[in-house]
């Protein structure tokens, strides 16, 4: 408030005394001076007339200069030269930010990570009417980005930004989307606890086996700067806090309430000055107050920037698949650990099926989830993983073209070129980040995993189409990110539905394509509200709490 009041008075026209002197000297308030020259009554009319029409104007100046600052409108930026968005989504991203002063860090408008722009097909092209519609984006009814804090919690950020004495360690797990889940609840935690966030330290994935650092992920500055009005955020802990073992908490039941984490750690914050927390996966509701959910929108959305190595080579390689026309990004699960961890047969033969059960049983603690289904039951329920088979079918079925360009991301497939293999004859021009890169361009990233999901996460994002074989934490970023920056096409296979008519030898392909196009008619990317259903992530639901109507 005593900062709006000093724009308040910069913003009034500053005007010498002796004019006030004057005006009034003509005033008709004021007593004139008795000579022999005395004005007449339609002069003194008239001055007062001028007096108070200048009086009010200077009036009017200063009540608007006030009101503009009051409402601190950030003027609207371009996000992007490559971008295609219309205007109103542009406006939205440009006028998120109210709580920065100017030249402070990054802005909301520029924060944000921008796909290139949908290619669709030209309306002159001759294709079908089927292929023209697997190439049109959804409807996104005219929603936009719209972070608009509360007053209650923007008058709370100047004490929580100031905050010098407790301090929050959060050590996160996992690939790289479940890690950036966790940085995201990282944060929220903190602004609960009104604590100092220290960086995420990143744990050794015993399956990626990636040992890069926060830093080598994401751009740490940016992030601090993007947070500054939210949370404090600090590269280490300060010489002052040491770390007693009884600060560790890894026991974090599902799905606690900001309410639960005051009364479990505020006490504890408050006397120890430190609190340590791992294990953070699914473990904060996702039902929260509607501030909250916008912070997490900010962390994901804006402050979670790739580090600016790894931003430009995903731009790049988006960049030659962009070049060549519409493509779709898929992301298969096919990975080895992924097989072993749904406890699905994989679809490529008993040699490979063996393989797999043999390390599952040597790893009994991978499986995860139904451990009393049948490996038949599972795949029917929807728990498995699409094989290359199966995912081709359903894009047949939806009208990709053959000739469609596909970029496939993910690791490894189990099994090779043998398991790509009814993928690649029904859609030939496959690429991925190794075919696209250039010759030394990812030699730095061959044993940092994290890095090159990095990567398939930039180039997935500028796909006109993206459809996951399998839900996950890569699939619903996806969801809620491509939903975000204007709700590009994003298929979700329904597999309980589908699964059962692939099997059935009675249904013909015409017939087979006509269900596939009705069953996803409304599964398309379109905006879903995530107060429809009990426990949606607002990361992949970011309506209503982070977009909203024009």
């Amino acid at each position: 408030m005593a900062k709006a009041a000093r724009n308040f008075r910069s913003s009034c026209i500053t005007l010498n005394p002796s004019f006030f002197a004057q005006l009034l000297a003509i005033s008709p308030f004021s007593t004139p001076k008795k000579n022999s020259r005395n004005r007449s009554p339609r002069n003194l009319n008239l001055l007062l007339f001028l007096s108070l029409f200048i009086l009010c104007t200077l009036s009017g100046i200063c009540i608007l200069s006030f009101y503009a600052i009051s409402q601190s409108p950030a003027p609207c930026s371009v996000i992007s030269p490559i971008s295609s968005f219309p205007p109103f989504l542009m406006a939205s991203l440009s006028s998120i930010l109210k709580d920065y002063p100017k030249n402070s860090g990054p802005t909301l408008s520029t924060s944000v990570m921008v796909p290139l722009p949908a290619r669709g097909v030209p309306s002159n092209a001759n294709v079908s009417e089927i292929e023209r519609d697997f190439w049109n984006q959804p409807n996104g009814e005219g929603y936009r980005p719209c972070l608009d804090f509360s007053l209650d919690y923007r008058k709370s950020s100047a004490k929580v930004s100031k905050e010098r004495r407790k301090f929050l360690v959060v050590v996160v797990s996992g690939g790289l989307n479940q890690q950036r889940n966790q940085i995201v609840d990282a944060v929220v935690i903190a602004r609960i606890l009104e604590s100092v966030l220290v960086v995420p330290v990143l744990q050794v994935n015993r399956i990626w086996g990636d040992e890069s650092e926060f830093s080598d992920l994401f751009d740490l500055e940016h992030f601090k700067k993007t947070l500054q009005a939210d949370v404090r955020i600090v590269t280490s802990l300060p010489s002052t806090h040491l770390v007693p073992q009884q600060s560790i908490e890894n026991q974090l039941p599902f799905h606690v309430s900001p309410a639960w984490i005051r009364a479990k750690f505020l006490h504890q914050l408050n006397e120890e000055g430190l609190l340590i927390l791992k294990g953070l996966d699914s473990r904060l509701s996702k039902n929260l107050p509607p501030d909250l959910q916008k912070l997490r929108c900010k962390v994901a959305f804006h402050a979670l920037k790739f580090a600016t190595p790894i931003q430009e080579l995903g731009n790049q390689i988006a960049r030659r698949m962009w070049i060549e026309g519409p493509y779709i990004a898929l992301h298969l699960r096919m990975e080895k650990d992924v097989w072993v961890r749904t406890g699905c047969l994989t679809g490529l033969g008993p040699q490979y099926d063996n393989i797999i059960s043999n390390e599952r049983y040597s790893n009994p603690d991978f499986l995860t989830d139904k451990l009393n289904m049948t490996k038949s039951a599972r795949r029917l329920a929807g728990l498995c993983p699409l094989s290359a088979l199966e995912v081709a079918r359903l894009l047949k079925a939806l009208g990709a073209p053959r000739n469609a360009h596909i970029y496939i991301a993910g690791g490894e497939p189990f099994g090779g070129a043998h398991a790509l293999q009814p993928l690649v004859h029904e859609f030939p021009k496959i690429a991925t980040k190794e075919i696209l890169a250039r010759e030394g361009e990812l030699d730095p990233y061959i044993n940092r995993p994290s890095v090159l999901a990095a990567i398939d996460y930039i180039v997935s994002l500028s796909s006109d189409v993206f459809l996951p074989s399998h839900g996950g934490n890569m699939g619903r970023a996806m969801q809620g990110h491509r939903a975000y920056v204007g709700h590009r096409k994003y298929i979700k296979p329904n597999k309980r539905m589908m699964l059962p008519l692939m099997e059935d030898g009675s249904i013909t392909e015409g017939e087979f394509g006509k269900i596939m196009q009705k069953l996803h008619k409304y599964s398309k990317g379109q905006p879903l509200l995530r107060n429809k259903k009990l426990d949606r992530d607002v990361l992949a639901y970011p309506v209503p709490e982070c977009m909203c109507k024009l």
